[in-house]
């Protein structure tokens, strides 16, 4: 699939810019592609109501926690959907307790370069394809869904939610962009409940200023549905709350943290809700840690921080991490490294 580059490319005069010169492929627009790949209205309503069942647990009117699990980051379809389909048969088994989202993120954020995710390089060769990327990503949680399964990603391009938002249940604002004020005028028009995580420092005064910027109507630059420049009205999303993540050394899901965490939102008039990110800095990018995180944040909720209302679990099907290559384990993360699927079972089952 291909494209030739456009040869209406922009660019500025050579005499200016030398070799440095901007190449641009058409894409098909948000329309067009969730024409292609539609949504029946089976899986449209299943969908509104996955994001209702996540309202009511950050709410407090649902006891269940709710739990955000699956892959650092997709890049293998085939051994997506096979852990998807054992996490909806974990799911349907601990629903009384749980209600279990999977993590289909298609979008990595870099801190520097590396692979930006099947969204834009779904062959991982390096020169990137989004055409293709759009169109096998909308498939993939078009196919997830059909599982039954409520879906998570995280919103890195704002545009990519014109195309791939109505399949996705909940979505997370990353440390590095939460900051933004594009992302936060994006969450302001989203329809789902949305999590932003505290800074890469480990402090949460940029999520709480997110969470109130995205409660408020915005007006900003945007594409229309069939691919036109527009300014687009939001609403604002009632629907947010703080995730935990740590930072620089910082851990963040002690209880102490997480009281603290409650007075500022509270004090904010914003919503008391917080999910535990058990990885990430709060496991120092180990992945074993998770489990011990899991198991001590849920004893500090039953023993009366009910604000906790989430965690967030890095998995996939093989433990660990592999650097990407021709020889690769199956199902085995690329990026960051992930409990295997027996862990991931074992310990959602012992919460």
């Amino acid at each position: 699939m291909n494209m030739p580059l456009s040869t209406d490319a922009l660019t500025q005069p050579e005499s200016e810019t030398g070799i440095h010169q901007r190449q641009e492929m058409t894409l098909p627009t948000p329309r067009e592609l969730n024409q292609q790949l539609p949504l029946d209205e089976t899986i449209r309503c299943q969908v509104r109501s996955h994001r209702d069942a996540v309202r009511r647990i950050l709410r407090g009117e649902d006891s269940r926690t709710l739990i955000v699990v699956g892959p650092c980051s997709i890049h293998d379809e085939v051994a997506a959907l096979e852990y998807g389909e054992k996490l909806k048969a974990l799911s349907d088994a601990v629903s009384d307790r749980f209600l279990i989202v999977m993590r289909a993120y298609l979008e990595k954020p870099r801190t520097t370069v590396g692979w930006k995710g099947l969204l834009y390089d779904p062959e991982r060769t390096g020169s990137g394809d989004l055409r293709e990327g759009l169109v096998r990503s909308r498939r993939l949680l078009l196919n997830l869904a059909r599982i039954g399964l409520p879906l998570a990603t995280e919103a890195l391009s704002p545009l990519v939610m014109d195309y791939l938002g109505d399949l996705v249940t909940w979505t997370a604002i990353g440390a590095r962009t939460t900051e933004s004020q594009v992302h936060r005028e994006m969450v302001s028009g989203l329809p789902m409940p949305t999590g932003f995580k505290n800074g890469t420092d480990g402090s949460i005064g940029v999520a709480v200023n997110a969470m109130k910027s995205a409660a408020h109507a915005h007006h900003h630059l945007g594409l229309s549905a069939s691919g036109a420049p527009a300014m687009i009205t939001t609403p604002g999303n009632p629907d947010t709350h703080l995730v935990l993540r740590g930072g620089r050394g910082i851990t963040n899901y002690d209880a102490d943290s997480i009281r603290s965490a409650v007075r500022t939102l509270v004090d904010s008039g914003l919503s008391s809700a917080i999910m535990v990110d058990c990885s990430h800095d709060n496991a120092c990018k180990v992945a074993e840690r998770q489990a011990d995180i899991a198991r001590e944040v849920m004893a500090e909720h039953e023993g009366g921080l009910h604000q906790v209302r989430g965690l967030m679990l890095e998995s996939f099907l093989e433990p660990g991490r592999q650097d990407d290559g021709a020889d690769l384990l199956y199902g085995c993360s690329i990026t960051d490294p992930c409990l295997g699927w027996e862990q991931t079972e074992a310990l959602i089952r012992s919460l």
